[in-house]
């Protein structure tokens, strides 16, 4: 956008905070443009408005590393930002990062007013960019439009307050609930439609997550065709280290990583013979497999992974809906039946015991994709 950038909006109408409303929707409109481009940051986006209620500046965090949404906005506004009010969908930063603190370059700009939507739990911010901006005299408010901002970066929320990636379950089946036939065939069960936005899905995450199981039965290649703006690592949960060396993960691994999480009793040969061809295998102690789950998403989430995608059968799929680690789920439904009571489900696991216990999609998102229908939602969490 160039310093010249301006636009109208209608002229305030109604009570003040209908208006700021109207800001705030814009700016989490843009921070969504920065999906898997910015991650581990969070998605914010920056409206600057003057008291005539003209927009003189717009931006978004454009990618990891880059400068943040208030400076891209700033930078447009120019000396236009003098006086103004600032919206954005996270508190400004404070701390010497990637980039210097928002906080510094917004007290320079002469910024008058400064709205958020959300607190930045991140420790080194957590309140602090707001003391900072209102120890400077600028006005601040926090907490408009906090759900629809909370919702946008629900990842990154997770991974900074509970150290855990943002799970997305993604699963292909028939009409009568299969993943393949009883002898194990499953390609294709859908079309090219949903394998495009299975594509999609892969390309803006930051690690994707089988089975040994899967892994043996497909030999998948998992990554995204065409690229996208994130090359996802392959992970493997592979309590004994048997994922095959000519797989076609093994075979590109030293062209995408891919992480083999083995358990106690893997033996030191196989370990060895897949680091010497390009894999890390990354072991736990633990003899449960549910610990050993767990303990994965804890070091996915130590690597600062806010996405992780999981591609496996019915048996991860299950432990993780039985631990409640699902935050996320497409699922694609072939108009095809196959039958056979030994072939595969979506989700094995404990399962609930009555249907008024059974787990639910909040707002699921329900449309076409050629002959398949496709599902989407978000996890419901609470009452």
């Amino acid at each position: 956008m160039s310093e010249d950038f301006a636009i109208a909006v209608p002229a305030p109408r109604g009570t003040h905070s209908e208006f700021d409303a109207w800001h705030m929707r814009r700016a989490i409109e843009l921070a969504a443009r920065g999906q898997g481009l910015v991650e581990p940051n969070p998605l914010v986006g920056c409206v600057i408005v003057q008291t005539d209620g003209g927009v003189v500046g717009e931006g978004f965090h454009t990618r990891f590393g880059a400068p943040h949404a208030e400076i891209e906005a700033l930078k447009v506004a120019g000396a236009r930002a003098r006086g103004a009010t600032l919206y954005c969908t996270l508190e400004p930063c404070c701390h010497y990062g990637k980039t210097p603190p928002c906080t510094e370059a917004i007290q320079a700009a002469g910024i008058k007013r400064v709205v958020a939507a959300l607190a930045d739990p991140f420790p080194a911010v957590s309140g602090g960019g707001l003391r900072a901006l209102e120890a400077s005299g600028i006005e601040t408010e926090v907490g408009l439009l906090a759900e629809d901002a909370r919702h946008l970066n629900a990842p990154y929320l997770k991974l900074v307050e509970r150290g855990l990636p943002w799970i997305i379950a993604k699963w292909a089946m028939t009409l009568d609930g299969k993943l393949a036939t009883r002898t194990g065939d499953s390609r294709w069960i859908s079309g090219e439609a949903a394998l495009r936005v299975t594509h999609q899905l892969r390309g803006r995450v930051d690690a994707i997550l089988i089975g040994s199981g899967t892994a043996a039965a497909d030999d998948p290649l998992l990554t995204a065709r065409p690229a996208g703006p994130r090359r996802a690592a392959r992970v493997v949960l592979d309590s004994r280290a048997v994922l095959l060396l000519d797989s076609q993960l093994v075979r590109t691994a030293r062209e995408t990583p891919v992480l083999v999480a083995v358990g106690p009793d893997a033996p030191e040969k196989n370990e060895r013979d897949l680091t010497d061809a390009g894999c890390e295998v990354w072991r736990c102690m633990a003899a449960d497999s549910q610990q050993r789950l767990h303990a994965l998403l804890q070091e996915l989430g130590r690597r600062k992974m806010t996405n992780v995608l999981i591609e496996a059968g019915g048996r991860l799929l299950g432990s993780l809906l039985d631990a409640g680690q699902i935050d996320e789920v497409h699922a694609f439904i072939a108009p095809k039946l196959i039958g056979g009571s030994s072939a595969a489900s979506p989700c094995t696991g404990a399962g609930v015991e009555r249907m008024n216990d059974a787990l639910r999609l909040e707002e699921p998102h329900v449309r076409t994709l050629g002959d398949d229908v496709y599902i989407s939602g978000r996890m419901h969490r609470g009452g």
